[in-house]
């Protein structure tokens, strides 16, 4: 008698990327538990809307890209295709609202004389920022290059970790307490804030090292953004202690 085989599953690609993406996820919610989150539940969190839209925004985005890269795996590219053009509309509110708070958070420190050194560490929110919206928009260029895009947006989500892990250093430093959050402390000196970024290289290397494992070789877009990444550490050293960024937050503040 013949037997009848059970249909076999499709086996899921790309798990890589969807560990990758739960990974930041981790990071992204842990880092920001203790000092929003909580705070939020305990009714101890003072802020502005502007900052609960940005939080919800940046948060959201990390989910976004566990859920796209879900899709890619079990082979739902179509639905992925979908998604993707929420993706660009939210990556569009993040970057506007990213700024909007960094503004705030500056105009708040100048208030409490930090004076200079809020106006150096502004130039860390703001590449942040702008170095996400870069990976997404070089991800949207490259839609049809599947093997770019993936690594492109993997490249974004990693610039949007830096003040998640942050948050972790922050906590280790002080302890942690009701409504105590980086915002309503000093400004950190911007080569104390090279740790937790260098960490979070870490997570690119990590990729880079599986696509070395897996293919033999690291893809280029892995390369230019680490390279991409490690210059805008040094752009930071270089350039947020200068008159010119000083006088460029001046600006910022005319918004």
């Amino acid at each position: 008698m013949a037997t009848i085989e059970a249909p076999r599953r499709r086996p899921m690609v790309g798990k890589f990327y969807v560990t990758m993406a739960a990974i930041f996820v981790a990071i992204a919610f842990g880092g920001f538990f203790e000092t929003y989150w909580l705070q939020i539940a305990q009714g101890t969190f003072t802020g502005s809307p502007m900052m609960h839209l940005h939080g919800l925004l940046f948060s959201l985005w990390t989910v976004f890209f566990l859920s796209q890269a879900l899709l890619v795996a079990n082979g739902k590219i179509k639905k992925h295709r979908a998604w993707g053009l929420l993706g660009i509309s939210l990556a569009t509110a993040m970057l506007f609202t990213g700024l909007a708070v960094t503004i705030e958070g500056l105009q708040a420190r100048l208030d409490l004389g930090y004076g200079d050194g809020a106006r150096a560490f502004t130039i860390v929110p703001v590449t942040a920022v702008l170095l996400f919206a870069g990976f997404v928009a070089a991800a949207v260029v490259n839609l049809k290059r599947p093997e770019w895009h993936k690594r492109q947006m993997l490249l974004a989500t990693t610039a949007l970790l830096q003040a998640a892990v942050a948050r972790f250093f922050f906590l280790a430093a002080t302890g942690g307490g009701p409504g105590l959050r980086p915002g309503l402390a000093p400004p950190l000196p911007i080569e104390r804030t090279m740790v937790p970024v260098s960490l979070v290289v870490l997570l690119i290397v990590a990729a880079m090292v599986h696509d070395w494992r897996s293919q033999g070789r690291v893809h280029p877009a892995y390369w230019w953004g680490f390279g991409v990444t490690i210059a805008v550490q040094v752009l930071r050293l270089v350039v947020g202690y200068s008159d010119a960024w000083y006088r460029f937050t001046d600006f910022l503040l005319a918004f």
